[in-house]
């Protein structure tokens, strides 16, 4: 009864307290309001059609008025013949995608703030942000003309040196590196900003007292910058673990064709084709489910693990 009083007890002490914090901070609250509507409207209010996923929908019904199917559909995508194949080329690509596209705005921010120029570190900044803004459906025409067998420079350039022209992208092989790097080029710029942030709040007396002990610059990055930057690195690194199996389905479909379908076909793109395309939407709906699990499932084990290897974690 004491342990039930002194709880009771706490949990009014904590509701009196969220209380007096609301009452004395109104107008912080008031300005985050929008925001809390806009994620209740976008991100869980669309979470009642969830149910899709367990129905046999027929959009005349409704989605109250259709038939419970119970996990049909999950047992159909699991006993699909490519169910592996979808998985497989998913988890390859986001790995690929994460151990090359990761590390190299940490290499990139590093390099960025020990440029001494301004005018060459604001030209510099300007040119690897600049491919960020440019749209996929863009940076895919970009590739196949670039790349193209008949007129792509890069063709052009293997033929000059005695080789035989390739197909990058129709072929299987290199759909893959086509993918990761091009990615890399356009958003490396950009991931680097957070980092670039976080190395300005590193104070100089460190690198001066480093540099007076004898420190050269790979000493005084290892020791100083990189653990200034391993809590922005941990949350990072959670936050991409917990989008693993969520692929851009955009660039994916643009770069998609019949001769590299075989690793190009992602849980992403089938979904939309069983979904949109066969309008089979109780089966498309049970497959984005299952992947958004998988994806909660990764986000909460890197996140405890992240807590307890380096102290930084979401929660």
């Amino acid at each position: 009864m004491k342990k039930k009083e002194s709880g009771a007890r706490t949990d009014s002490l904590t509701l009196s307290k969220i209380r007096k914090s609301v009452k004395d901070n109104w107008v912080l609250y008031l300005f985050l309001l929008p925001t809390l509507i806009y994620v209740g409207i976008f991100s869980y209010a669309p979470m009642y059609g969830i149910q899709v996923a367990f129905k046999d929908f027929v959009p005349s019904k409704g989605i109250w008025g259709s038939p419970w199917a119970g996990g049909k559909y999950f047992e159909q995508f699991f006993q699909s013949p490519r169910f592996w194949d979808y998985v497989k080329n998913t988890l390859g690509l986001s790995l690929y995608s994460l151990a090359a596209g990761f590390p190299i705005p940490v290499v990139l921010a590093l390099v960025l703030n020990d440029i001494r120029s301004t005018k060459m570190k604001k030209f510099a900044q300007t040119v690897s942000y600049m491919p960020h803004f440019i749209s996929i459906v863009v940076l895919v025409g970009m590739m196949s003309s670039f790349f193209s067998p008949q007129s792509g420079f890069v063709n052009t350039l293997i033929k000059a040196l005695g080789g035989d022209s390739v197909y990058f992208m129709g072929s299987a092989k290199w759909f893959r590196h086509m993918y990761v790097w091009s990615g890399v080029w356009q958003n490396a710029g950009w991931g680097s900003i957070i980092y670039l942030a976080a190395l300005t709040g590193v104070s100089p007396e460190l690198h001066e007292s480093a540099m007076i002990d004898g420190a050269n610059k790979l000493q005084r990055i290892r020791h100083i910058d990189l653990p200034a930057i391993m809590p922005t690195m941990a949350i990072l690194l959670i936050l991409n673990c917990g989008s693993i199996m969520s692929v851009g389905f955009d660039k994916v479909y643009l770069m998609q064709n019949d001769l590299n379908l075989g690793v190009s076909e992602v849980i992403s793109t089938y979904t939309y084709k069983v979904g949109l395309l066969q309008k089979n939407y109780s089966y498309s709906s049970a497959i984005g489910l299952f992947n958004n699990g998988i994806n909660f499932v990764i986000l909460v084990a890197v996140n405890k693990i992240s807590g307890k290897l380096s102290g930084t974690s979401l929660w």
